[in-house]
């Protein structure tokens, strides 16, 4: 067995063969003057796992190609974050169900395939091969007990993220509990944790994706007014796209961390073991 992965997924697919100590497989990635996409890679072993995360085109086409560069071997692909898994239904007439078409394009050729906290779960149901979704809440847990945090309250922006962050609060068996949005007036709202007092509490909120960090800027602010000691942030995807994570720090996060499904300097947290154990496991 090897490990292969694709461009921006290097530094996560190098853990994983540390952990499962197999060999990763050095891959070329070249554009063309027209901008189409070439790679090579080692020749494939009998067995391939195939790690990299959609995070633009360039990403998707590049999983394509690997997987059609592998063909004979059976593989296993690890999607550490899934581009285009948030929309896993037609929300207006004429829309693509869009996580649907990425799991049938991808399905062809390999033999199962490993997300980690994928955003919709039904998304599964769309690959043709048999697929396990895996949860680093645990890992985000281990890793805020690092921080020396007093009796952290842990929460979620909202309550379908609520989930989530009980897993998180599990760990260790701290407190937890979601925002919620409540309407003032017309031009009037007010974000606050549906049943506890963050007065004087270090508070960490944690999502399985902060894109832009719009809310959770907001709902930074807003804490503050109510007394809140401290405010972290953490998430498995950081995504921070239009200028995300320099917004969480101006709204006065202590720290804003993210684990390596997409690779940054914000990644202090690794999928790593979780998805070595998995492959062992299959």
């Amino acid at each position: 067995m090897k490990v292969i992965s694709t461009e921006k997924s290097q530094v996560l697919a190098s853990k994983v063969a540390a952990n499962l100590r197999i060999g990763i497989s050095y891959t070329k990635f070249e554009k063309f003057p027209d901008n189409e996409l070439y790679l090579k890679t080692e020749r494939p072993n009998a067995e391939t796992v195939i790690i990299g995360s959609i995070t633009d085109s360039d990403s998707f086409i590049q999983l394509l190609l690997l997987i059609d560069a592998c063909e004979g071997s059976d593989i296993t692909l690890v999607l550490p974050y899934m581009g285009y898994a948030r929309q896993d239904r037609k929300f207006n007439d004429g829309e693509p169900t869009s996580g649907r078409a990425i799991a049938k394009a991808l399905s062809g050729g390999i033999n199962r395939v490993i997300t980690v906290n994928i955003h919709e779960d039904a998304v599964l149901d769309f690959f043709s091969v048999p697929a396990k979704n895996l949860s680093l809440a645990s890992e985000i847990g281990r890793y805020l007990s690092t921080l020396g945090l007093d009796n952290p309250l842990i929460l979620a922006p909202d309550a379908g993220a609520a989930g989530f962050a009980s897993r998180v609060a599990d760990t260790y068996g701290w407190e937890t509990d979601h925002l919620k949005k409540t309407r003032i007036s017309g031009m009037e709202v007010q974000i606050k944790p549906q049943k506890l007092d963050v007065a004087g509490r270090e508070v960490v909120i944690v999502d399985d994706i902060i894109s832009t960090g719009g809310t959770l800027a907001t709902a930074a602010e807003m804490l503050r007014e109510q007394g809140a000691k401290n405010i972290h942030a953490a998430c498995v995807h950081g995504v921070f796209a239009s200028g995300g994570y320099a917004r969480l720090c101006s709204a006065g996060f202590s720290s804003v961390t993210s684990a390596d499904t997409i690779e940054s300097g914000s990644s202090q947290i690794s999928a790593a073991e979780l998805i070595a154990e998995a492959i062992r496991n299959q």
